[in-house]
């Protein structure tokens, strides 16, 4: 049986990751560069890489990416979220890993927005008593 393609979406803050998950090798590519060219923080490669690590399958698959909004910091958690979304779909049986360690739920946290009469979301004009 010949795996297909795998789909997937990934979004953390204001980042939008496409993921590809091919049969393959184990190459990652993320907007047409090596992982590491472009996560330049070995922390992010090794964040982004943590679902492949977790389900045992880091040299079963090639995963191309495409990214775009936010900082690094997001689109590393884009990614993530999108190579376990796109690992559960490929294989049903490493859901249950996915799900016990995280990678399957999306951060919801995002700016807030700035609220008038006041210079940010939460903080206050000094206050001048006279």
């Amino acid at each position: 049986m010949a795996e297909a393609i795998t789909h997937a979406t990934g979004r953390r803050k204001t980042s939008v990751a496409r993921v590809r998950l091919l049969p393959g090798t184990g190459s990652v590519t993320v907007n047409g560069k090596p992982v590491a060219d472009y996560f330049h923080r070995e922390t992010l490669v090794m964040e982004l890489t943590s679902p492949l690590v977790e389900t045992h399958t880091r040299d079963r698959y090639d995963i191309v990416v495409h990214c775009h909004g936010g900082g690094k910091r997001g689109q590393a958690g884009a990614v993530r979220l999108g190579i376990a979304r796109a690992l559960s779909l490929a294989n049903p049986d490493l859901r249950a890993a996915l799900r016990r360690t995280g990678f399957l739920t999306r951060d919801p946290r995002g700016k807030e927005r700035k609220k008038y009469g006041q210079p940010g979301a939460r903080k206050r004009f000094q206050f001048s008593k006279r």
